[in-house]
């Protein structure tokens, strides 16, 4: 199965001269996207005795991922005027354990020969045939690693047990498709949280509204995320507290806090609906019995009976092409106006207006 997800493969490299330098690339990269992920890895220009090396990396930019492995060289034949470098693979999926593996055969190829042949050869495999083969085994196939196994790979008990019952106003800002931004200091934190909350709405399983990792003192980062209607965006910066125009929800991974923006007040009431998901979610996670899977999929089971009573309020729209949900309908069956604020709002998001 060949792989037509795959846009490139680059080198990174910083030398004993403490200059960072883009030295091999395939095919070549757009040089905007290559200014931003320079802006990313983690390894700078300059002697940086305190230099912090986040291992591996990823983020999204203009419906691209990148992904960033980055390692030190010591005592190296192969490479003896580079003390790190960093693999750089850009796709059009979101599948970090995928892309973490590949980037990993290319590592070590690359440190083994210092030689970029090699690693075209095994880039070119996997385009073309979906694996790739050294001395005649397999050594990676892109087969086994499912989007499904991606899209589970975090734990969403973690973040329930994280937030607590406040998970109901991340939860509600997905459901109706609200601008969300998490913060937290340690990169590894942002990218373990922010992939999961996508979780919270199975149904759709769309993992492009995750940004895990922007810059807030960059403007085409800021830019390119502000482009969207909605998202889930990861910073490293608390500052960005203090940007409401950025968030409807502000989450604090580091406090377990969850803020809502003032312009959005009304959209966040909450009813017995909620408290009742609130406590599911709670309650659920803390059973250890319960893989979060399972907690995935009851949680999938109790939104779409949501949707689909809410579907049993929909009318014929005035040319009869398609069912809707009118305001004056719902207004009918005298629900409380939190109730009745959130499900025009879930119709909306559910194209349902």
């Amino acid at each position: 199965m060949a792989s037509s997800e795959l846009k490139c493969v680059a080198i990174i490299e910083k030398d004993t001269n403490h200059d960072v330098l883009w030295t091999w690339s395939f095919p070549a990269v757009d040089p905007s996207l290559q200014l931003l992920i320079s802006k990313k890895c983690c390894i700078k220009s300059g002697e940086n005795d305190n230099e912090t090396i986040v291992p591996f990396m990823y983020g999204q930019h203009n419906r691209l991922w990148y992904y960033l492995l980055t390692t030190s060289v010591k005592d190296t034949p192969s490479l003896p005027k580079v003390t790190h470098f960093a693999v750089v693979l850009v796709t059009k999926d979101f599948n970090p354990e995928r892309y973490e593996e590949l980037s990993e055969l290319f590592r070590r190829s690359y440190m083994d020969t210092g030689s970029p042949t090699v690693l075209l050869q095994q880039y070119l495999a996997v385009m073309t045939k979906g694996s790739c083969e050294t001395a005649g085994e397999e050594i990676f196939d892109i087969s086994n690693f499912a989007p499904r196994k991606a899209f589970l790979s975090a734990s969403i008990k973690d973040v329930i047990n994280i937030f607590g019952v406040e998970t109901i106003l991340i939860y509600t800002a997905v459901l109706l498709k609200k601008k969300i931004v998490f913060y937290s200091p340690r990169i590894e934190t942002l990218l373990n949280i922010t992939r999961a909350i996508p979780q919270l709405v199975w149904h759709r399983q769309n993992w492009n509204i995750l940004h895990p990792l922007i810059d807030s003192n960059d403007e085409t980062d800021i830019q390119n995320l502000t482009s969207t209607r909605y998202y889930i965006a990861g910073f490293t910066d608390a500052s960005v507290e203090n940007r409401n125009e950025l968030y409807d929800i502000f989450a604090n991974i580091s406090d377990g806090e969850v803020s809502i923006a003032p312009h959005a007040k009304d959209t966040f009431q909450m009813g017995k609906v909620h408290k009742d998901m609130a406590m599911f979610m709670v309650n659920n996670a803390k059973e250890e019995e319960k893989s979060d899977e399972q907690l995935v999929t009851e949680l999938s089971d109790k939104t779409q009976s949501l949707i689909n009573n809410l579907k049993g309020l929909a009318v014929a729209n005035e040319d009869n092409t398609r069912h809707v949900i009118k305001l004056e309908k719902l207004r009918e069956r005298k629900l409380t106006s939190a109730m009745e604020n959130f499900l025009y709002n879930l119709a909306a998001a559910e194209g349902m207006v």
